[in-house]
C-alpha cells in the first residue's frame, strides 16, 4: 500500500472547551488536509483528547464529576466544536481508550527493554498547568518559566534517559531542514539541546487516575510521555499496516509545546525505539489579546463559534458561511514566527476588504453578467490564455506556499486571484463589448467563469461552503482537484448558470454607523439661510462618489422603482431609484452614475435603499441620469 499523507494536531487538554488559539491549530491541519487531498494524495487527519492528566481529574472534582464522567463530556464538546468549525478530520484518538492504553505498555516496556528506562528518585517542582518538571534553577521568582504555580515533589519513579539522544537530535535536524519549521523554532530547539539535556522523570504517583506503569501499580506514566504516544497508537502500531502511515508527513502544535515536548522528548522515544522520525514539526505563533496570550486560565477567550454567531447577526450571512469568514481569519492572521493579536476590528475590516469586496463582489459581477448579456449561459467562446496565465501565475506561488506550511501567505495568492478576475472585468468592460455588439463577448464571458472556478480552488481549503457555493451558482460539481484548472475546469460552452446571489454583504453594523453619522448632521434650519444658500461647509457634508451599475432590475409592483447594484471603490451598495420608465436594465449595466453616499438607508417596497443617484428633471419630468463625460475610477470622489 502507498504512503498516505498523515497529519495530527497535538491532543488536547479536557479540563476545559476550545478556543481560538486552540482552534487555529486543528483549522490549520484541517486546511493542510483538504489542501493535500485536492493534490491527489490519500490523507489521513488524526485529532483527539488528552484526559490523563492530573489537572484533568482536579477539574473533574471542582465539577462535582468522576473523571471518566469529566473527560467524556468535555471529549464530546471538542467534538461538536470541530464539527462547528467544518473540521473534517479521519480519526479522534482519545488516551483513555483501550487501543492506546496497549500501546503506551508496549512502548514502556521496549524502552525498559532497551536501557532507555530506569527507576530513580525525583525532586523537584510540578507545573500542573502545564504538566511540566522543573529543577529549583528554572524557577523564576518561585514559580514556572510560564508564571505557574509549582508543587514541591519528592518521590521515587522512572527516567527516561533523554540525555543520551542529544547528539542524535541534532546531527538529525542538521540533515533535514524541514523536520522543524519555522526557522525560529528550530533554532530555539537547537538552542534548547546544547544546553544540555537532562533525563526526565516520567512517572507520577498513582492516586487512581491514569496509565499504570506496566509492573509497578504504584505508579503512572506522566501524562506527556503517554501523550505523545497517540500519534502512532492511532495508526496501530506495532500492528497491522502502520508503516503505511508512519512517518507522519505535518504534525502541527503551537510553539509552547514544540521545544520540551514535540522536538526533543517525541523524537528520542522514537529513536529508542526504532522509528523513523516525522517528516515536518510545525510550531506556530500565539494568538494575543492585546500583548496576552489567549488562554483559558487567564479567561480573555475567543470562542471560535460565538465569533461566527455574533459575525451571523451582523452581517446575516447565516451560519456556515460565518463559519467560513471565522476560518478565513484564522487562516489569513495566522502567526507562524511571531505571534499575532486578535481584534474585532480587524476581523470585520478583513471580512469587508477580502470576502465581500473582492472575492464575492467580483463572483458577483461575473454571475449577474452571464445572466444579463448571455442568458445566463456559458458562450462558446475561447478562453483567454494571457488571462489564465496570469491565473496560474498567482496559482504557482499560492500552491508553493501551501506546500510549505505559509497559509497566511498562500492566502495572498488566493486574494490575487480574485483581484485578477476584477481587474479583467474592468479592463475587459464586457458591457461595452454588448453595447458595442463584439464578438469578443464570448471569449470574456467565459474566461471570467473560468476565473470563478479558480476562485472556488484556492478558497476550497479554507472557506469549503463558501467553495460549494461557488461550484452551485455555476452548476457544477465541487471542484476535487487542483489539476482540473489545467483544462476547461468544467467551464463548456452552452452550460447553464445558477440565479445570482451574494454570498457575503457588508456588516449590517458599518450601515448603521453610517446612517448615525448622517442623522447627527445639523438640519437645514440650524445651518442654511432663509434663501437656500448653503456654505461651502453643508456642501462637503454630501459626499458623491462614482459607482457602476452592476446590475439593474424592475421593483415588482412599483412602476417607476428600478433597483440597482453598484459598485462603489471597494464596496457594494443596493439603490433604488425612480428612472424605470425612462431606462431598460441593458441601458444600466455597467455605465458609472453619480452617488450620495452617506445618505441615511431607507426602506421602500421591502428593499433597503443604501444612497441615492442623481438625475437632472428633462423637459417632461423625466429622470436624466448624470454621469461623467469619461471613464473614472469607480469610488472616485465628486466635488
Amino acid at each position: 500500500m502507498s504512503r498516505r499523507y498523515y497529519i495530527t494536531t497535538p491532543i488536547y487538554y479536557v479540563n476545559s472547551v476550545p478556543h481560538i488559539g486552540t482552534a487555529l491549530t486543528t483549522v490549520a491541519a484541517d486546511v493542510n488536509a483538504r489542501y493535500q487531498r485536492m493534490r491527489g494524495r490519500e490523507v489521513f487527519f488524526l485529532t483527539g483528547t488528552d484526559e490523563n492528566a492530573t489537572k484533568v481529574a482536579e477539574a473533574a472534582e471542582a465539577a462535582g464529576k468522576t473523571p471518566k464522567e469529566f473527560v467524556d463530556e468535555i471529549s464530546e464538546e471538542f467534538k461538536r466544536i470541530w464539527a462547528g468549525l467544518n473540521i473534517r478530520y479521519d480519526d479522534f484518538i482519545r488516551t483513555t481508550e483501550e487501543r492506546h492504553i496497549k500501546v503506551v505498555e508496549e512502548v514502556w516496556r521496549r524502552l525498559l527493554e532497551a536501557g532507555h528506562i530506569y527507576p530513580g528518585e525525583y525532586k523537584g517542582w510540578y507545573d500542573v498547568t502545564t504538566e511540566t518538571l522543573y529543577s529549583e534553577s528554572e524557577l523564576v521568582d518561585g514559580k514556572s518559566p510560564d508564571g505557574n504555580p509549582v508543587r514541591e515533589v519528592s518521590e521515587p519513579g522512572y527516567y527516561f534517559r533523554l540525555s543520551a539522544f542529544a547528539e542524535p537530535l541534532l546531527e538529525h535536524i542538521e540533515k533535514n531542514p524541514r523536520f522543524i519549521i519555522p526557522e525560529t523554532r528550530k533554532n530555539e530547539v537547537v538552542s534548547f539541546i546544547k544546553q544540555g539535556l537532562r533525563d526526565v522523570y516520567i512517572t507520577r504517583e498513582n492516586k487512581g487516575w491514569g496509565i499504570p506503569v506496566p509492573g509497578d501499580e504504584s505508579r503512572v506514566i506522566y501524562v506527556w510521555f503517554d501523550a505523545l504516544i497517540n500519534y502512532i497508537s492511532a495508526v496501530g502500531w506495532p500492528d497491522g499496516d502502520w508503516e503505511s502511515y508512519w512517518p507522519a508527513a505535518a504534525q502541527w502544535m503551537g510553539k509552547d509545546i514544540l521545544v520540551r515536548f514535540h522536538a526533543t522528548i517525541w523524537p528520542a522515544m522514537l529513536m529508542g525505539l526504532g522509528l523513523p522520525l516525522p517528516e515536518t514539526l510545525i510550531g506556530h505563533g500565539w494568538v494575543l489579546m492585546g500583548d496576552k496570550k489567549i488562554s483559558k486560565s487567564l479567561g480573555n477567550v475567543v470562542r471560535p463559534l460565538e465569533l461566527a454567531e455574533e459575525l451571523d447577526r451582523s452581517a446575516g450571512c447565516g451560519p456556515e458561511l460565518a463559519v467560513d469568514a471565522v476560518r478565513w481569519h484564522m487562516v489569513r492572521t495566522m502567526p507562524f514566527e511571531n505571534d499575532t493579536a486578535f481584534s474585532m476590528e480587524e476581523f470585520q475590516g478583513r471580512y469587508n476588504s477580502e470576502l465581500v469586496n473582492i472575492l464575492s463582489n467580483g463572483v458577483h459581477r461575473v454571475v449577474s453578467m452571464t445572466h444579463n448579456f448571455c442568458s445566463g449561459t456559458v458562450p462558446d467562446g475561447a478562453l483567454d490564455e494571457a488571462a489564465l496565465s496570469q491565473v496560474r501565475d498567482a496559482l504557482a506561488r499560492y500552491h508553493a506556499e501551501m506546500e510549505a506550511f505559509r497559509f497566511d501567505r498562500a492566502m495572498d495568492a488566493a486574494v490575487e486571484v480574485g483581484r485578477i478576475l476584477n481587474g479583467y472585468i474592468d479592463e475587459k468592460k464586457p458591457w461595452d463589448l454588448r453595447k458595442q455588439d463584439d464578438s469578443r463577448l464570448s471569449d470574456v464571458m467565459r474566461t471570467m467563469v473560468w476565473m470563478v472556478r479558480a476562485v472556488e480552488a484556492v478558497l476550497r481549503p479554507v472557506t469549503p461552503t463558501v467553495a460549494d457555493r461557488l461550484a452551485a451558482l455555476l452548476n457544477l460539481e465541487p471542484l476535487a482537484e487542483f489539476s482540473v484548472l489545467d483544462g476547461d475546469a468544467g467551464v463548456t460552452p452552452g452550460l447553464k448558470l445558477a440565479q445570482p446571489q451574494p454570498l457575503y454583504v457588508r456588516l449590517s453594523a458599518q450601515k448603521k454607523e453610517e446612517g448615525k453619522e448622517v442623522r447627527e448632521q445639523p438640519t437645514q434650519s440650524q445651518s442654511s439661510p432663509a434663501d437656500d444658500t448653503i456654505t461651502i461647509e453643508d456642501f462637503l457634508k454630501v459626499k458623491l462618489r462614482i459607482a457602476r451599475v452592476l446590475d439593474a432590475a424592475p421593483v415588482e409592483g412599483a412602476d417607476k422603482l428600478m433597483r440597482l447594484e453598484l459598485i462603489v471603490g471597494d464596496e457594494r451598495r443596493q439603490v433604488l431609484a425612480g428612472i424605470r420608465p425612462q431606462y431598460s436594465p441593458e441601458d444600466l449595466i455597467g455605465r458609472q452614475v453619480v452617488l450620495v453616499a452617506n445618505l441615511a438607508p431607507r426602506k421602500m417596497r421591502g428593499y433597503e435603499s443604501q444612497g441615492m443617484i442623481l438625475a437632472a428633471d428633462g423637459p417632461n419630468g423625466e429622470a436624466i441620469l448624470l454621469q461623467p463625460d469619461k471613464e473614472a475610477p469607480d469610488g472616485t470622489s465628486v466635488h
